[in-house]
């Protein structure tokens, strides 16, 4: 019996501290997870992180852009690469056995103006081209042609001179290539045409004879002021132009083509066209010039006042606005209008020099296309 009660006894008091362990492993459970949760609590004071250092961001390559355009300063047209060598002028024959001519398509600036007998010669500027394509025929020079070319500070290339062009050339330090005195290796002959009018050459050739000189390889070319709106908007209709220099049965006219918006050219009602590629010679501008002539021999050569200024016609879009021409301080013969140059539209611009014999406005008729 007294066995019995001594089991009961031990059981109870073993349950008792089973049940206090139970309890303070509960208890202590409890206390771990509070000592858990701190991580949200406020840090003891002394022990507080420093704040995070603001950083820049890291830099962003700007995105590609095309490189940047050079504009040809004789025809205001976006280059990949600097139009910077010097120009070179060529005396072009105009007259009818020359005609189709080579290479006037590639030249930044034409200038026409009378020769002999009433036949005109052009004066082809060419700059930014780098085109090997013949060029010619060529003719011979004239002071009036030599301050042309100049006022580009161009290497003149033609064919013998008169005697007044040949005492400038000559004594009076002018860079020039003539192919009877100087620099015939650097021009050739084609068989396809009869002298006088089978002269040629081409821009290789000429800067290679301009080198061989020890000419001037760059120079300062002259820039012009350029637009695409051009400065004829409030002008007079001009899509179709005639001009006449001095013989009746020479006439130069144009049509406007809105699409391209150029003019194309026309001699005697045909087109004036390029023999290499066959196509219509072109012009974004056309410009008029109004200048004295005057003939000094019986052979019938002329003086052209290129110094004085004189009245001019802007042509370009379609419309026409009249202007006076000047010799600037430069050289360069320019357009204005009420005290402003006059923009031209980028592109090649012909000039034409008339006489101002009768009128001025009597070498110009400008209009629009007949109604059907």
């Amino acid at each position: 019996m007294r066995k019995r009660r001594t089991n009961r006894l031990f059981a109870f008091r073993f349950g008792i501290v089973l049940a206090v362990a139970a309890m303070l492993l509960i208890m202590t459970g409890c206390n771990d997870d509070k000592k858990l949760d701190t991580g949200n609590a406020a840090p003891p004071a002394g022990n507080t992180p420093a704040a995070p250092v603001a950083t820049e961001p890291e830099p962003i390559d700007p995105p590609a852009v095309d490189p940047p355009q050079f504009i040809a300063p004789l025809t205001g047209l976006p280059q990949d690469h600097e139009a910077a060598r010097r120009p070179i002028a060529v005396m072009v024959n105009n007259f009818s056995a020359a005609r189709p001519q080579s290479g006037l398509p590639n030249a930044d600036m034409v200038w026409e103006v009378l020769a002999e007998g009433g036949i005109t010669r052009l004066v082809a500027v060419f700059q930014s081209t780098e085109s090997t394509s013949p060029i010619g025929p060529i003719r011979s020079n004239r002071p009036y042609l030599i301050r042309i070319g100049e006022a580009y500070h161009a290497v003149l290339a033609h064919a013998g001179a008169s005697t007044d062009a040949y005492d400038l050339l000559q004594h009076h330090n002018k860079d020039y290539l003539d192919e009877i005195s100087n620099a015939g290796a650097y021009f050739y002959r084609e068989s396809f045409r009869k002298p006088p009018h089978n002269l040629y050459s081409n821009l290789e050739k000429l800067r290679a004879g301009a080198e061989k000189k020890k000419y001037a390889e760059t120079v300062d070319i002259p820039t012009y002021p350029w637009s695409e709106a051009g400065a004829t908007s409030g002008g007079k209709d001009a899509t179709q132009v005639e001009l006449h220099f001095l013989l009746k049965d020479y006439a130069v006219s144009y049509t406007y083509d809105s699409a391209t918006k150029l003019y194309n050219r026309f001699i005697n009602g045909k087109p004036h066209t390029d023999l290499e590629s066959k196509a219509q010679l072109t012009a974004t501008n056309l410009v008029v010039l109004g200048a004295k002539h005057k003939t000094y021999d019986d052979y019938g050569r002329l003086e052209v006042d290129l110094e004085s200024g004189g009245p001019a016609i802007l042509i370009e879009l379609g419309k026409a606005v009249d202007c006076e021409w000047v010799r600037s301080s430069d050289g360069v013969i320019r357009l204005m209008k009420d005290g402003q140059e006059l923009p031209f539209v980028p592109g090649r611009t012909f000039y034409h020099i008339v006489p101002l014999s009768q009128t001025f406005e009597s070498h110009v008729k400008l209009g629009a296309p007949a109604q059907q």
